[in-house]
């Protein structure tokens, strides 16, 4: 299938954006939200920072690479507008992937504004760090529909599909769990690392750990969980719905939950190196798009009974004109 100009564009939109978050994974992981101090949209009270800082120029980095994403969602909601009808799924699309590209910017300010960075270790940070992800999710969610839908995708129906709506709806609430317990997991191993896989256990288990170390329990309990989750309702999905796209969107899920396992155990064994933090966060928001486009695809009006009941309705409509 031969792809517009258009979806050419949005799927490369969506590309630049996971980068950009991976670098703002890289900035929380090296310390360096700091870097341009408590200034927004300023760097340390200048448009362009001299300060040789390493930390300065990471930071500055990210927040230039966020404002030429703003710029490109900006052009991708600009350019729906003018080539795809009213009423356009795309459209709806990239309206909603404007606003949560605004919410993105504006909760990445108020990190910084707030102090919410570097070595600050307060409950206030854990909470912005799980409503950033949210967004942040739901943001590659949006970029995500409005690429398929302009290469192709069918609008969703969900009038028929409580079942397929009821497991996917809680694959999704599972996987924002999983993925807020993993940034309070990555948070704490940048605050508080270890010298040995000892050390960690010791810190996870005492009695008198800070909340972000005793949360890093949790995460491997949810991931294991949400991925069996995923793999058996993808299955589930994939017996029902036998088409060939569906079955290459199920398994190419599936492949990717059985590799962000054992990347996760490696980030353990590896003590969480930044490197890995990348890795496996790329990995995530993988998983993500692909669930997202998965569903999008299981919940889509069906060509060949979209076509039945096209000409369905319009022999009703000549029965109605010949009386």
């Amino acid at each position: 299938m031969k792809l517009s100009a258009y979806a050419k564009y949005a799927w490369f939109v969506l590309t630049f954006n996971v980068g950009v978050i991976l670098w703002g994974a890289y900035v929380r992981a090296t310390g360096s939200g700091a870097g341009c101090g408590s200034h927004w949209p300023l760097c340390n009270g200048v448009v362009i920072p001299r300060s040789q800082s390493v930390e300065t120029l990471i930071e500055f980095t990210h927040r230039l690479s966020s404002g030429v994403a703003f710029l490109f969602v900006v052009g991708l909601l600009i350019w729906a507008w003018r080539v795809f009808p009213k009423g356009s799924i795309v459209r709806k699309g990239a309206v909603f992937s404007m606003l949560f590209m605004t919410t993105e910017a504006l909760v990445g300010a108020g990190l910084v504004l707030f102090e919410l960075v570097a070595d600050n270790i307060s409950i206030a940070r854990a909470v912005s760090i799980s409503i950033h992800l949210v967004n942040t999710f739901l943001l590659l969610a949006c970029l995500s529909l409005t690429a398929w839908w302009s290469s192709g995708g069918k609008p969703v129906q969900l009038s028929g599909k409580n079942f397929y709506m009821s497991i996917l709806g809680l694959g999704f609430i599972g996987m924002l769990i999983l993925g807020v317990s993993g940034a309070l997991t990555a948070l704490g191993d940048t605050l508080f690392p270890v010298s040995s896989l000892v050390e960690g256990l010791s810190q996870d288990f005492s009695p008198s750990a800070h909340f972000l170390i005793r949360l890093r329990l949790l995460h491997p309990t949810i991931a294991v969980l949400v991925s069996i989750y995923l793999i058996v309702i993808s299955g589930l999905i994939m017996l029902n719905n036998g088409k060939l796209e569906n079955k290459f969107l199920g398994r190419s899920l599936t492949i990717l939950i059985v590799i962000q396992l054992l990347a996760g155990l490696i980030n353990v064994y590896l003590l969480a190196p930044v490197w890995m933090q990348i890795v496996h966060l790329l990995i995530s928001d993988l998983i993500w798009i692909t669930l997202v486009i998965f569903a999008a695809k299981t919940l889509s009006i069906d060509t060949e009974e979209y076509i039945v009941e096209g000409a369905n309705h319009d022999v009703k409509l000549q029965e109605s004109s010949s009386i």
